[in-house]
């Protein structure tokens, strides 16, 4: 026969069920999953009723869910049937007070803890320490060089040092550079135990600065001074050396006190300069390659061992130079002659211009003073503008050669450019000063010297008054050729009292008598008073004598007459 039992009976039989239980509100406990449902996992853990947790409870930084119904797990237990007749669970608070229990041991014990850095942060990396959240500074991730990308650490394992936990902030710091400097602490020491100077040691390039490359030695780092790198110049370590790279290298100097080391590549292998004339002997040709180019100078390597220098002066025969890089190119391979070694400087002064034959040698077989060439334009200057004649030789045309109009030339200058063709007239050769004189207005005749030779000194010409001036007056001989002569003052009569400026106007026609040429102004002086005393000297002859007493006016008066 069934017996019925109360409500009060049944809730009594229900607290006796869990009144032996170890289970109680704020702590962890064991509880078994149930269900997974819409992202809530059901758990019981032996009460009145089961709890839920959310599913992402149960997620870790880079990693995914991994639970099924029937596996066995930690919850916080955060209240016990509540109002809503619930018990109120917690996943994470149950991992999170477990994970702080064990870091504290490690960090009042310096214990080495593992982590996964999940996330970058301003200024460092979000660790996942088992459940708790740590934070890694960008400074104490790696003590031998700053990580430029921190992403390659994102969701690996990383051993790490706790160096300060909060848990009322719930604040956790933690170092990875701390168990790396432990590590290199100890290689420090062994490898000081058996350093000393000569010491021939493997190490990396750390780093590779202007001047010079700092080596891990694995724990201690030497620096390998730019000089001390190659017996050869070199512009920068970089040239050599690969960051990184494994290389040997010998102990020049250790302050064992301040754990200093100065290094040296070069010294491992013998000084080249013990056997330089053996190798190289002046005058001779030899095999080079351009390292440097400068304004006035290019660097070689000789036989890959000797430093070499060219001069500006010694790149080309040309009297004017370009700049080197117009001529060579870096790495370009070339013969230069050898023209000294300096063993002070410990440098090979070479040649690159005495391995060809001087072309001035050679100029005159070639050309003659009155040759005229057409050519182009390779530089203008102020003063003129520079052609070339052949392979490294270039004649000037002065500004003053280029028309025989003076007004002209500057006008003519300005207009050449570089690569303008061009014809010229050769001057002048002179090669023992290694230069030749050009000029483009002697392809035609001195208009003015034309004229001349028309109409020598002392012969009557007539012309046209185009200005006058207090000194004398302005003379237009020949329009179209552009010849021009000038009437001093005192010359424009025999009789003082005539020579007025203002008896003349513009545009009048005089005659006149050659005197001479202004070279400078290419004016031709002329005289009216001259023309007066031929024309005197003309009527004695013809009409009296010196010794008749008879006057000009009384000849004139009697030609006259009849």
């Amino acid at each position: 026969m069934s017996q019925k039992i109360s409500n009060i009976q049944y809730d009594e039989l229900i607290e006796g069920t869990f009144k032996d239980t170890n289970v109680k509100e704020k702590s962890i406990a064991k509880g078994k999953i149930i269900s997974i449902e819409n992202d809530i996992v059901t758990i019981d853990v032996g009460l009145k009723s089961e709890g839920r947790v959310p599913v992402n409870e149960f997620t870790r930084p880079g990693q995914n869910i991994d639970i099924e119904v029937g596996d066995e797990t930690e919850v916080y237990i955060e209240n016990v049937d509540n109002a809503y007749g619930e018990t109120k669970l917690s996943r994470e608070k149950a991992v999170k007070q477990k994970a702080w229990h064990n870091l504290q041991e490690s960090f009042a014990e310096n214990k080495v803890v593992t982590g996964v850095p999940y996330n970058r942060v301003k200024g460092g990396m979000s660790v996942d320490l088992n459940g708790v959240t740590a934070f890694l500074p960008g400074s104490q991730i790696d003590n031998r060089q700053i990580v430029k990308d921190t992403k390659e650490l994102l969701n690996k394992p990383i051993e790490l040092m706790i160096l300060k936990m909060d848990k009322y902030r719930g604040n956790i710091v933690v170092s990875r550079k701390a168990i790396t400097e432990n590590e290199l602490k100890e290689q420090r020491q062994e490898l000081l135990s058996t350093i000393e100077e000569g010491s021939i040691i493997e190490g990396k390039v750390k780093n590779i600065t202007d001047y010079g490359a700092f080596i891990d030695l694995g724990g201690l780092d030497g620096l390998v001074h730019v000089t001390d790198i190659s017996w050869t110049k070199i512009n920068n370590p970089n040239d050599i050396l690969d960051l990184n790279s494994t290389i040997k290298v010998k102990v020049l100097k250790f302050d064992e006190e301040l754990s200093r080391l100065s290094l040296g590549i070069k010294q491992l292998s013998e000084d080249p300069w013990d056997q330089v004339n053996e190798d190289i002997k002046i005058n001779e040709n030899i095999n080079s390659k351009v390292i440097n180019i400068s304004d006035n100078s290019v660097n070689i390597i000789i036989n890959d061992k000797y430093d070499g220098l060219i001069t500006l002066n010694e790149l080309t025969w040309l009297k004017k130079p370009p700049h080197p890089s117009k001529i060579l190119n870096l790495q370009d391979t070339l013969e230069v002659k050898v023209l000294e070694i300096d063993q002070e400087k410990r440098r090979v002064n070479c040649s690159l211009k005495q391995t060809k034959e001087n072309p001035w040698d050679k100029l005159k077989d070639n050309y003659n003073i009155n040759d005229s060439l057409d050519t182009e334009v390779v530089n203008t200057v102020d003063f003129g503008i520079f052609v070339k004649v052949q392979d490294e030789i270039d004649g000037m045309v002065h500004v003053s050669d280029l028309s025989w109009d003076e007004k002209e030339c500057e006008k003519i200058l300005n207009d050449f450019k570089k690569g303008d063709k061009v014809k010229v007239k050769i001057l002048d050769i002179n090669v023992e000063k290694e230069r030749i004189s050009l000029g483009i207005k002697h392809l035609n005749n001195d208009p003015v010297q034309d004229f001349l030779d028309k109409n020598p000194i002392k012969s009557k010409v007539t012309g046209k008054v185009i200005n006058t001036d207090e000194k004398g007056i302005k003379i237009e001989l020949d329009k179209e050729n552009k010849i021009f002569g000038f009437i001093k003052k005192s010359n424009l009569s025999k009789d003082k009292n005539e020579q007025k400026i203002e008896r003349f106007a513009l545009d009048e026609s005089i005659d006149s008598v050659i005197l001479s040429l202004d070279s400078k102004t290419r004016y031709i002086n002329l005289s009216i008073k001259e023309l007066e005393i031929q024309d005197e000297k003309e009527a004695l002859s013809k009409y009296g004598s010196s010794t008749s007493g008879a006057s000009l006016g009384d000849i004139l008066g009697s030609v006259l007459k009849k």
